[in-house]
Formats: C-alpha cells, structure tokens, sequence
C-alpha cells in the first residue's frame, strides 16, 4: 500500500534525526502549524493523518483494524519504517501519545524519544486513579456523538480548545472537526475514550517530555502528575494555557519545553 496517500504523508525540513507529528481525535496535521516551522532547521519533520482523519485516504479504513489503537499504532510503525532517518521522536497529542506508546511496545528500541502534548492512558476515574470523567459521563459523550455528531462539534470543540481571547483556533478545531466522516469519528471517540493504556506505559524507559496545560477539560494535571510517576525516564512541564490544544494555543512555550528536551538529538540550524 502507497503509504503517503493512506496516511497523506508530509515530510518536510532536514537533520540527523525525525520527528514523527500525529494528531488527536478531532484533528489532522494541519493543526501543527503553529509548531513544526520552529523545528525543520534542525529535523526531518515527517507529518500524517491518522486513517479516516484530514486528507488520509477513507477507502483505507478497515473498522475491525481500528477498534483498537494497536491499528493505529501499526499505521506508525510502517511510517517510521518508510519515511524515519535517524533516531525517531515521537511527537504525540492527545490519543496519538498513546498510540506511539503502543507503536514503542510494539518494536522495542525502534523509538529514541516521546514528546506527549496532553496525553492521558485512561480517560476514566476508578478508585486509585483520577482520569478526570466518570464512566456515565463517557457513555453520554458518545450517546451525544452519536445523536448528533456535528452538533456536538460545534459545541464541544470551541470547549476543548480553550484559548480565551483567539477564537480563531475555536473555529479552526471546529472545521476540522466537522470535516472528520462522521462514522469514523464516533468508532475512533469509542476507541479513544473507552481505551485504558496504564500496563502501556507503566515502567516504559524511553525519554518521555509530557507537555501538559495547566488548564485541560480532557486531560486534568492529575494525569500528567501520573504519567509522570510511571514513566522512569520522564520530564513533566506545565504550560500556562487554558485548553487541550496547547501546540496551537501556547506553541512559543511548547516551544522553549521541546527544545531544551530534544537537544541531544537536534541538528544545526543553517
């Protein structure tokens, strides 16, 4: 299969090592634009869209495959096989931090690095665990999703946005929303908030930078202060932002975080 158009592909910049942009539920890569430029002056950037997100080919959708993150996870792999140089950050929001924590289980050795912007391995509260949603609020979330998938957008996406005071990003993660193929989406809503990744990540040793906002209706500073304890080899940095999206809302500070993190594995800047 032709990679580059099941997963429109983008590669873009040059350097001594990659890094893979994947994006959340709701997304495609367009929403790295506010970042990726800061770093192709000393990266192989190599962007996608998830199966059944932006530009990605839909005939290629298989529902069975993508029941689970390990299809999506699989996606990555071949990716990194086809387009990496290098060794290969990960670079993951939201979902996507756990489906390159699935595609690192997978082939062991193969990742040098994550970067998680708003990641959580469990959306939903137990006893011992705060994944900031009890388990009726998730099964409303996908009654409403499944009602009524654009009208959840246009109200939801504003939410999960943040960033009072550009309502320009609102709309933008609003569009890309409502430009998901409704059936996708509420199949990819089910596999994402109704996941729990914590055997995942529990003990994982690879570098990890969680990038969390200090704000987030989706992914509450309780998981990041989790992901923090379970991953040995892991840096935690709370950016000052209202919202999920902090690559967009805040990319100056996610910025500064990446640079400092990812400087063993950087190029020169011509």
């Amino acid at each position: 299969m032709d990679l580059q158009h099941r997963n429109n592909v983008t590669v873009l910049g040059d350097g001594p090592s990659t890094l893979i942009l994947s994006h959340g539920f709701g997304c495609d890569q367009s929403m790295w634009n506010y970042l990726y430029p800061h770093f192709t002056g000393r990266f192989r950037v190599v962007m996608l869209d998830l199966v059944g997100a932006g530009r990605s080919d839909l005939s290629a959708y298989d529902p069975q495959k993508y029941s689970s993150l390990a299809g999506y996870a699989h996606d990555l792999n071949e990716i990194i096989d086809e387009y990496a140089q290098g060794p290969v950050i990960l670079v993951g929001h939201s979902v996507s931090a756990m489906i390159g924590v699935i595609a690192d289980r997978q082939l062991p050795d193969r990742i040098a690095a994550h970067v998680m912007i708003g990641p959580s391995p469990c959306y939903i509260d137990s006893d011992d665990y705060v994944g900031g949603f009890k388990l009726e609020d998730i099964h409303s979330l996908l009654d409403t999703l499944d009602s009524n998938y654009l009208g959840w957008s246009s109200t939801m996406a504003p939410v999960i946005m943040g960033a009072p005071g550009q309502p320009d990003l609102s709309e933008e993660l609003t569009n890309s929303f409502c430009r998901t193929e409704p059936e996708i989406a509420k199949q990819f809503a089910r596999t994402t908030f109704m996941s729990d990744n914590r055997k995942d990540v529990a003990g994982l040793t690879t570098p990890t930078l969680i990038l969390q906002s200090t704000d987030d209706l989706i992914a509450p500073v309780a998981v990041g202060e989790y992901l923090r304890a379970v991953i040995p080899n892991s840096r935690y940095c709370l950016v000052d932002n209202v919202g999920h999206c902090p690559h967009m809302s805040a990319p100056g500070a996610c910025s500064i975080a990446m640079d400092d993190f990812l400087q063993p594995w950087a190029g020169t800047d011509d």
